[in-house]
């Protein structure tokens, strides 16, 4: 089980496939996700990592996410979430996730906070038919009803599907197909709609009803401030031995070469004396 990343959802749009579809998707947005911390089962009593998102000022955190944000030694966080992993998947703290986490015709599972409604009837809030059209009813079409019983048990039970505030709630929408990534930009494109509002935080994970495709990087797609510092070193390696080689070898050879021409002429010198 790896663990999941935490996007900004930015909005929809559509793209076109090399075989002309036209798909709709939802573009979400890695805003610097680094690995805030770990838990594991020796001191927490199960495996996790925690992840933070996008970038707050330091005056709207308080004073112990200071410390915490501190000892991981990466810059205070706007969203902290964490993801239940197996222990073999756990990442070292510091490190920031990267858009090929996912890859394309994956299928994951997104987590938001849907876009409040206000206040709605039952009609709408839940799906109720109302009541008939005709046979007495004059005001009270769109009611839902009975909400309870007679003398025994006399009292309507909680959680009774009544009129109410409609959505700010968290909704999961299960099986949804990564169409691309670019990792540039640090962009994720799903197929579908995904809850919450433009701007919205979304919680975005492996799907659980699906199996992993071939190719997904384990324990994950990530970088690291030290590595990108040393990715030149190692490119810059194969540079130095092809440019000290000819070098070597143009400035050795003339003058190899140099006193042939010079005997050949005293040769040819003598020969014209003679």
């Amino acid at each position: 089980m790896r663990s999941g990343v935490i996007v900004k959802k930015m909005g929809m749009t559509n793209l076109f496939m090399d075989d002309g579809r036209n798909v709709p998707v939802t573009v979400l947005q890695l805003d610097k996700c680094q690995v805030v911390g770990n838990r594991t089962e020796e001191k927490d009593g199960y495996t996790a990592v925690q992840l933070g998102a996008g970038l707050a000022k330091v005056k709207n955190v308080s004073k112990a996410l200071r410390g915490h944000f501190a000892v991981a030694k990466v810059e205070p966080k706007r969203r902290v979430a964490e993801f239940r992993v197996s222990p073999d998947n756990l990442l070292d703290v510091g490190v920031e996730i990267t858009a090929d986490h996912f890859v394309e015709g994956q299928y994951v599972d997104a987590s938001g906070t849907s876009i409040g409604k206000g206040f709605a009837g039952g009609m709408k809030r839940h799906n109720f038919g109302g009541l008939e059209a005709t046979h007495g009813i004059s005001i009270s079409h769109r009611s839902h009803g009975s909400t309870g019983q007679c003398q025994d048990p006399g009292k309507v039970f909680k959680g009774k599907k009544m009129a109410g505030h409609m959505g700010d709630e968290k909704v999961t929408t299960l099986n949804l197909e990564v169409v691309k990534t670019d990792v540039d930009r640090g962009l994720i494109m799903v197929k579908g709609s995904v809850p919450g509002s433009k701007g919205g935080w979304v919680y975005l994970r492996d799907a659980i009803k699906r199996k992993l495709p071939d190719g997904v990087p384990v324990p994950g797609a990530f970088r690291t401030d030290s590595g990108a510092a040393e990715a030149p070193a190692v490119e810059e390696a194969p540079a130095e031995e092809a440019s000290e080689t000819p070098a070597e070898a143009v400035a050795e050879a003339p003058a190899d070469e140099a006193p042939a021409p010079e005997a050949d002429a005293d040769k040819a010198d003598k020969e014209g004396d003679s």
